[in-house]
């Protein structure tokens, strides 16, 4: 009975111990595998470090990008409104030059048919006509009667000159006052 025992003593100590070798074996493989899991999520932090850095560097290259373009735009609106404001002074300038033009054409038929008409001294063949900076200022029987209406309102009383006929004139914005003649035809 004794040997029964022991072996059976013997046979659950072996089954232990094989028991044991086991356990030691999955603890070590258990061990191994928290180890590369370990390393898995440490090479996958490391990835998800650099994955954000990257996007990071994206984000300021794209942002970089985005205030030049808005710099670029916004500039080209400015000069875009300087240019549209620009024209429209010009076209208001044109406008005003248009209406003042005929204005002067409506004065000077006006003026032109009174002179037509029997004065005085009898019809006119010649009116001379006065310019202030090139616009219609006045309209008179006699080159000395431009010129002192001209002086009345605050031209010089000297340096009138004579305009010498198929002589070039200075442009009309340049000269202060201007007498002109001008031929009075038959109605």
């Amino acid at each position: 009975m004794f040997r029964i025992v022991r072996s059976t003593a013997y046979a659950a100590l072996l089954a232990d111990r094989a028991d044991l070798h086991q356990a030691y074996a999955d603890r070590d493989q258990a061990d191994a595998d928290r180890d590369q899991m370990t390393t898995d999520l440490t090479r996958a932090l490391d990835d998800m470090a650099q994955t954000d850095a990257d996007v990071a560097k994206a984000r300021r290259v794209l942002d970089e990008g985005l205030l030049a373009v808005i710099r670029q735009v916004t500039a080209e609106r400015d000069t875009a409104r300087a240019e549209r404001d620009t024209a429209r002074i010009e076209l208001d300038a044109a406008n005003a030059q248009v209406l003042l033009d005929a204005e002067d054409r409506v004065a000077l038929r006006a003026l032109l048919r009174i002179v037509r008409k029997q004065g005085p001294q009898g019809p006119a063949d010649r009116v001379y006509v006065l310019y202030r900076y090139g616009a219609l200022h006045s309209l008179h029987r006699s080159a000395e009667a431009a010129e002192r209406a001209a002086e009345a309102e605050g031209a010089p009383r000297s340096g009138w000159t004579a305009h010498t006929p198929g002589a070039a004139l200075p442009p009309a914005a340049q000269v202060d006052w201007r007498v002109q003649p001008l031929a009075v035809g038959a109605p």
